[in-house]
């Protein structure tokens, strides 16, 4: 794959990122081993980092004490960190449709608040009290990926015990078939490491969340209701 942005949608997103209010920072992971498309995620890297001087990146290694630190746990992998360290990950290139939920997180992170109603973001930061992981099965190409991906993040910034995930499906293609991953996003969630509840498709916000009650098994919030009813899913 050869990473090619025109000149246009760079300038689009110069435009974006003049917005930005907090310094960020993308912290790319590269594997021991083989790595197909660790080149032009580097290329992605740079290329945003040049957009902004409040964006800055770093390369590390598989096996590096901040990989140990950050519990990455798969390579390559590319977290986006602000003035807080939030578990927002990729796992995998994020280009294509990706790119766009990369653009959004950084603008998110900067500003150091999700784009989630405060009412939401209420209800993810006081009522979600375990270790949760969602993971977000994506394909470049899949349209409707970055919106699952981008409320995986965003509840991850909501609360720091949730962990938001997009895997590129192709490139762990093992970890994929593990989890029966035949159309995308397929979300899976995961409560304190354990394999807790599965479904696919992009999702409001809203729904998205009383998945999470439902994979740990707890009552949904009644202020949550309201929401539910008024989403269209």
């Amino acid at each position: 794959m050869v990473i090619q942005i025109d000149r246009e949608t760079l300038e689009e997103v110069r435009k974006m990122f003049r917005n930005l209010e907090g310094s960020v920072i993308l912290r790319f992971f590269r594997p021991s081993g083989e790595c197909r498309f660790c080149e032009d995620t580097e290329k992605i890297v740079e290329i945003l980092s040049s957009l902004s001087d409040k964006i800055s990146y770093e390369i590390r290694e598989e096996g590096s004490s901040l990989a140990d630190k950050f519990n990455v746990d798969m390579f390559p992998a590319l977290l986006v960190h602000g003035e807080k360290e939030y578990n927002v990950r990729f796992f995998g290139i994020p280009a294509g449709y990706e790119f766009g939920a990369l653009i959004e997180d950084i603008i998110d992170v900067s500003r150091g608040r999700p784009s989630l109603s405060e009412k939401l973001a209420k209800i993810v930061a006081e009522k979600i009290k375990k270790r949760v992981r969602i993971m977000v099965f994506v394909t470049p190409t899949c349209p409707y990926c970055p919106l699952a991906v981008r409320t995986a993040h965003k509840l991850a910034m909501a609360n720091p015990l949730i962990t938001g995930d997009m895997i590129e499906a192709l490139e762990f293609e093992e970890l994929a078939n593990q989890y029966s991953v035949y159309a995308v996003p397929k979300n899976v969630i995961k409560v304190d490491g354990e394999d807790a509840l599965e479904f696919e498709g992009a999702a409001p916000d809203p729904y998205f969340i009383a998945q999470i009650f439902k994979a740990l098994k707890e009552p949904l919030p009644e202020e949550l209701l309201d929401d539910i009813s008024n989403s269209e899913i």
